[in-house]
């Protein structure tokens, strides 16, 4: 499973990292997470307002930080 976290860097952006670790840690998945700053990368997913979580390139939600809850029931 790739997991890849939308964003230019900003405080939410780190959060929302974060809690995608948790997420994967406590399900006990194996998952590749990665922190996709490139402006022009973020806007081939359509993407307007970040951060963003991608699941196997597919866009789960954008323009809000999901609880680490909320990441798990999109895992």
């Amino acid at each position: 499973m790739i997991i890849k976290i939308l964003g230019e860097g900003c405080s939410k952006c780190d959060e929302q990292f974060e809690n995608v670790k948790k997420a994967v840690e406590e399900l006990g998945i194996t998952a590749d997470i990665q922190k996709v700053e490139d402006f022009r990368e973020i806007v081939v997913y359509g993407v307007m307002t970040t951060p963003a979580l991608v699941v196997d390139e597919v866009v789960k939600s954008s323009g809000r930080v999901l609880s680490v809850k909320e990441v798990k029931k999109h895992l």
